[in-house]
């Protein structure tokens, strides 16, 4: 995980609508960026949900949010569609980004070890500076957590 001070790498993906969007693009706005592991699964779907419900709060307190996950551009199209969600997904299947920002990690589920995204939750400020990094999220507590840390 990267550490809290640090500049958060510039990136350059596809929504779930093709459009690229660039980390620098949000200079001046605070960017919740959410790295989560896979479209359509249930904690997935818990923290997209909660970041959607309260998407005009984070509005309403100039900060953006960013999903990213390995899936592609289509699976967050579908994602996004079948949960009406409000945000940008951001599609990262060569794990550029992913890597960038320290989350892919090794995982044990049920005994077995294997390469993942660790669902881990950044918040950027204005400049582009990590402000807050968690990577020890709950799915479904995360966009209620994120949006105290902008008070």
């Amino acid at each position: 995980m990267l550490e809290v001070g640090v500049k958060a790498p510039d990136f350059k993906l596809p929504d779930q609508n093709g459009k690229i969007h660039r980390l620098s693009d949000y200079t001046g706005k605070k960017v919740i960026l959410y790295f989560y592991p896979k479209d359509n699964t249930a904690g997935c779907t818990k923290q997209a949900c909660g970041f959607s419900e309260r998407y005009p709060q984070f509005t309403e307190k100039g900060a953006v949010i960013l999903g990213v996950s390995k899936d592609s551009v289509s699976s967050h199209k579908r994602f996004e569609e079948k949960y009406g969600l409000t945000f940008t997904l951001l599609a990262d299947p060569e794990r550029k980004v992913i890597e960038a920002y320290d989350v892919w990690k090794e995982k044990k589920n049920y005994g077995k070890v294997s390469m993942g995204v660790v669902r881990t939750t950044y918040l950027i400020d204005e400049q582009g500076i990590i402000i807050k990094a968690n990577d020890k999220v709950k799915a479904a507590d995360d966009p209620e957590n994120m949006l105290k840390e902008l008070d």
